[in-house]
């Protein structure tokens, strides 16, 4: 894709071409948006619950882990001011929608949270992976490289495992939660999808069902993402 247009261009194919950067840049715009205030929250949420944590260790695990999403909400801020877009405007279209999802998903205790760093930061890197890979190559590299070479899921995994191991009556209660956990996750990913034309602004020409055809092969790619982190745990998605 690109912003530029040849001078030689007729007058309306100019302003074509004019108007699908302008579309293109507001779909930055708000992804990077959506993006950002994501990365934010889940800081908020790792460092609040870092307090709660049973060990000094785990204490200063979710501390690290909360310093990289705050790194990750830079990037995208120093992106969006480059863009000559204010981080903050960007931001607060999906602020409300983020924070009620959050109220909907308050974990009862510090396993719990856990579970919900483990699923819902999950399918948000690989929603947005997924859309990152229809956009430009310096787009999609930026958000592609926002996997920290320290994976969270990794290491939030491991813990989850010791717990379950350590006390095995979690097992049903952690499986529930996590059920309820994607179903609000992926409803929050398709309301992205609907309230703010994520990806239909792309795939404009292809018809609605091509559209729809799209968003439902990546909300049924989540799922198995999902399926097969649960799994890792040995509890049933």
């Amino acid at each position: 894709m690109t912003n530029g247009h040849h001078s030689d261009l007729p007058a309306s194919s100019a302003t074509d071409a004019q108007d699908a950067s302008e579309t293109y840049q507001r779909f930055l715009t708000d992804l990077f948006g959506a993006i950002a205030y994501g990365e934010l929250s889940a800081f908020e949420r790792m460092s609040s619950d870092a307090r709660f944590s049973p060990t000094l260790h785990d204490r200063a695990t979710l501390g690290r882990l909360a310093v990289h999403e705050y790194a990750h909400f830079e990037v995208i801020c120093t992106r969006l001011t480059a863009m000559g877009v204010d981080p903050e405007e960007a931001m607060r279209p999906f602020q409300a929608s983020v924070d009620a999802f959050h109220d909907r998903t308050r974990p009862a205790d510090w396993y719990e949270s856990l579970m919900k760093f483990y699923v819902t930061d999950a399918i948000s890197d690989d929603f947005y992976q997924a859309v990152a890979s229809w956009l430009d190559a310096e787009t999609n590299s930026l958000i592609q490289g926002l996997k920290a070479t320290e994976q969270p899921g990794e290491i939030l995994q491991g813990r989850l495992k010791v717990a379950l191991a350590d006390d095995p009556r979690l097992a049903s209660r952690l499986a529930l939660w996590g059920r309820r956990l994607v179903g609000e996750a992926l409803t929050q990913a398709q309301r992205v999808v609907v309230e703010r034309a994520f990806p239909g602004s792309l795939l404009e020409g292809q018809g609605r069902e091509a559209v729809d055809a799209e968003i439902k092969a990546l909300i049924a790619q989540l799922t198995r993402n999902h399926s097969k982190r649960m799994s890792l745990l040995g509890l049933t998605a």
